[in-house]
């Protein structure tokens, strides 16, 4: 008989879809996985901005919850919704195959963003997209939005935005990528920490050891570079931080980094290589440092 797996999950058609992706690749090794659906903070005030109920963690708490009291063996989160740092009785176990990170453009007529109008109105939620896009499009009118994706999509049918710029993974997971109009560069707009892979959080052994089965080791680098760098500020960062980092791989480590200024107009950019993941994260810091990143957060 097979062992089962409770796996945690947010309710939302996303997080259901990233449970059951989960839940393909355990069946595939044999486990009897079983969803729960666990609502958290960000779900019942998806109006509001995170920061002003708690911050990052609101869409994770009661899924570390569940995982300490027993209640699932797995939770399974967007790791972007992640908070860089971690309780230490909770583990990051595994790291399902990464989606396309990129950052993808939504107009209802397909129009490209670089020929939208003065003022034009753009919807995102996200700081570390508003900080780029103003340095892109400064003439753009960029506004706040809320709401998961098929929300986010009727916001700008209805003619509440002239254009939105949402996550092409999760459109893809969902259904919607003929809703793309164009995607930006990683160069262009530096996608968040983690964006595109799903994260196994764990916290006894039995789970652990469970999760490790479906773990993606170049999508596990990925996430521990792209984290890396931003647990090198600590507890100077929160999800109000427009903060980008983005690693890809070749014959070296490429590491990509963005930083803007909370409310500002400056920004920094920089870009660091090597082979050895530890040196790259590293030096990936010391240059934003050294380029006044702590300025920014302070």
């Amino acid at each position: 008989m097979s062992e089962t797996v409770r796996i945690g999950s947010r309710g939302s058609q996303l997080a259901l879809w990233q449970a059951s992706e989960a839940a393909r690749l355990l069946r595939a090794q044999g486990y009897e996985p079983r969803i729960v659906t666990v609502r958290t903070s960000g779900d019942k005030q998806q109006d509001v901005k995170p920061s002003s109920i708690g911050g990052k963690g609101v869409w994770i708490k009661e899924l570390e919850e569940a995982l300490a009291a027993g209640e699932i063996d797995i939770a399974v989160h967007s790791l972007k919704d992640v908070p860089s740092i971690v309780p230490e009785s909770f583990t990051l176990t595994a790291f399902l195959e990464r989606a396309d990170p990129r950052d993808a453009w939504i107009h209802p007529l397909r129009r490209p963003i670089d020929r939208m109008p003065p003022r034009a109105r753009v919807g995102t939620s996200a700081p570390r997209r508003r900080a780029q896009l103003r340095a892109l499009y400064p003439k753009l009118h960029i506004l706040d939005i809320r709401g998961n994706v098929d929300t986010r999509i009727h916001k700008m049918q209805s003619g509440l935005y002239d254009g939105i710029i949402l996550a092409a993974a999760g459109l893809t997971r969902l259904g919607r990528q003929n809703q793309i109009t164009s995607l930006f560069s990683v160069d262009e707009m530096v996608p968040a920490a983690g964006q595109g892979i799903i994260a196994i959080e764990t916290a006894s052994e039995r789970g652990a050891a469970i999760a490790a089965t479906i773990n993606h080791p170049p999508s596990a680098l990925a996430a521990r570079c792209e984290r890396g760098v931003l647990q090198k500020f600590g507890d100077l960062l929160d999800c109000d931080s427009p903060v980008a980092v983005h690693a890809t791989f070749g014959s070296e480590i490429t590491i990509r980094a963005f930083f803007g200024e909370p409310g500002g107009k400056r920004s920094i950019r920089v870009t660091r290589k090597g082979t050895d993941p530890r040196g790259v994260v590293e030096a990936t810091y010391e240059a934003l440092v050294d380029a006044g990143a702590m300025e920014f957060v302070a």
